[in-house]
């Protein structure tokens, strides 16, 4: 439920299960001294005191990468996690994609900030994409550049899993030209 719509009560519970300190624990493990986990979810209080989760567009991909290539989870674990994270009710980063498009991502949105986070399973060339924006005077604005960005990068990738190591698209259903 964390992941496939974007449940607080339920990360909760499992910051409570794992503990706090043995997450971070895990993520300095990786090398991501700039992803911290300050306080649970929905808790003002720690949050008006600055405590604050914080992480960063490049270690959110590099948490991401980890997961994918196995290197956080056994690889059935991460097949659930990604099957879980495809089914998100709400993200941003897939709603100018065409629908066939796969994408296991997390959505984050609090007042004054938009973030989302995830792989998309391109064939043949999947790739992780992170967006994060903060200091919005309107979300909606946060909102439409994820959407932008993810758009602008799913078409990259996909000309790159069509074209040969020369440049070359190769579209389905089009002859030589």
């Amino acid at each position: 439920m964390m992941v496939a719509v974007s449940d607080n009560s339920a990360t909760n519970v499992l910051i409570d299960r794992v503990g706090m300190e043995n997450v971070n624990a895990m993520l300095d493990s990786l090398g991501l001294a700039h992803t911290l986990l300050r306080r649970k979810m929905m808790d003002l209080d720690a949050a008006k005191q600055g405590r604050e989760n914080v992480s960063t567009p490049r270690e959110m991909m590099t948490l991401l990468e980890s997961i994918y290539r196995g290197k956080l989870l056994n690889k059935a674990s991460a097949d659930d996690r990604w099957i879980r994270a495809a089914s998100s009710f709400r993200a941003e980063s897939k709603r100018d994609l065409p629908t066939d498009v796969k994408i296991a991502n997390k959505p984050g949105a609090l007042e004054g900030v938009r973030n989302d986070s995830g792989i998309v399973f391109v064939e043949g060339r999947p790739y992780v994409i992170c967006v994060m924006t903060a200091f919005l005077s309107n979300e909606r604005d946060g909102e439409q550049a994820i959407s932008k960005i993810s758009l602008d990068a799913w078409r990259m990738f996909d000309r790159l899993s069509r074209a040969s190591e020369y440049g070359r698209v190769v579209s389905p259903g089009n002859g030589s030209r």
